[in-house]
Parts: C-alpha cells; structure tokens; sequence
C-alpha cells in the first residue's frame, strides 16, 4: 500500500469518527436539555412537543422528523450525504439510549449544570460533525435549500423556520425556557471554537488551518 493510500485511508477513518462520535454526542446532548427541563433547542422544543401528543419517545420523533424533512430536499433539489442520512438516526438512537441511561432531576442545584453540560457538548457534538464534512443534517439543508430557491439570505430562512417550529413545538407541549434562549446565544460562539478544535484541514492538506475559518460549507448539524 502506497502512502498516499495510506494517508487517504487514515484521513477517512478521522472524519468517519468525527461524523459518528459528533452525532452520538449530539444526541446525548440534547438528552441532557431534556433532562434538566430549563428548555430545549428549537427543533428539540418541536420534537418534545410531538412526542407528548403521540406518546412515541423523543428519540424516534427526532428520526421521523428528520426523515420527513429529507423528502421535502426532493422538490428544492437537494442532495444528501452520508453525514445527512446518519443525523436522521444516528441522532434520535443516541438520545433515547442516553434518556435510559441518565434518571431526572430535581432542583435547580442539579438542573443547572446539567442544562450547561448540555449547552457545551452541543457545541463539541457540532465541531465534530461539521469537520467530518461530509454533507449538512437535513433540517439544514432544507434552510440552504430555500435560500437558494428563494433568494432569501441565510439569516432570514433560518430566522423564519426556526420561530415557526419554536411556535409549534410550544403549543404542541414542548419545553420552551431559559435553556432555549441560552443555547440560541452560546451554540453559534461554541461551534466556531470547536470547529477550530477539531479541524481537519492541516491533516488533510498538511498545512494549518486559517485562523477564523470553518471547513468549507460549515453549517450546523440539524
């Protein structure tokens, strides 16, 4: 085996555990935000809110959604990556499997840090998974999507689809708190930290990564 082949080989199996470890954690994250009950992340609020009206654990709600919202990539024409079929389920098992694993909690003493420890593997679960690179989760690539079919900044779309699943996941019973608000201002500062963390590039390309910069196309997993 040549060692171009070699390095190819060592580089793959990095991103591959980048992509897979980033959603474990992801899921487990956002188990712990369910857990201490202080409010969860957007598309959390709306899968909670389901999974109250249906009875179906949050974890299998989270893959149905996901899967829902890849099919509606079909008219925008989008397409997935192996990163975009692996957060469908790889996200929701690993939630319900951490929900099993970690009992509740009383009081704000233990609700507290354990809705911090959330907010902060959130941000390490998305360093992980955007360096793999290898594809957007599909509830964003349903965002870029419709920014390139309507023209309509990044900003804006993900602004407009984030307040109507808040809105509805609140009404269908979702947790909507003080966790919501802080995950909303420390994901996009943690993931740009863990991003540099956990960036690739230099291996890659042999060079160091540019201060600042993300991995092209970085967006985050959901």
């Amino acid at each position: 085996m040549s060692d171009t082949t070699a390095r190819s080989g060592t580089r793959t199996a990095r991103r591959l555990t980048h992509l897979y470890v980033g959603l474990a954690l992801y899921g487990a994250s956002s188990a712990l935000l369910v857990r201490a009950g202080l409010g969860l992340e957007p598309w959390g609020v709306l899968h909670q809110g389901i999974a109250e009206r249906t009875g179906v654990s949050i974890g299998v709600v989270s893959i149905i959604v996901g899967a829902v919202v890849l099919l509606l990539w079909i008219p925008i024409r989008q397409r997935p990556g192996l990163g975009t079929v692996s957060n469908v389920f790889a996200v929701g098992i690993a939630m319900d499997g951490t929900l099993a694993l970690v009992p509740d909690v009383h009081g704000l003493g233990a609700r507290i840090p354990l809705m911090a420890a959330g907010i902060v593997l959130n941000g390490v679960a998305t360093g992980l998974y955007i360096s793999a690179r290898f594809g957007p989760g599909p509830r964003d690539g349903l965002m870029t999507g419709l920014h390139r079919l309507t023209g309509r900044s990044i900003r804006l779309v993900r602004t407009a689809i984030e307040v109507v699943v808040v809105v509805t996941g609140f009404l269908l019973g979702g947790s909507l708190g003080v966790g919501t608000v802080l995950y909303a201002l420390a994901i996009g500062p943690l993931a740009q930290v863990f991003l540099r963390v956990f960036d690739l590039s230099a291996t890659d390309t042999g060079t160091p990564p540019v201060a600042g910069r993300s991995p092209r196309g970085a967006i985050l997993p959901r």
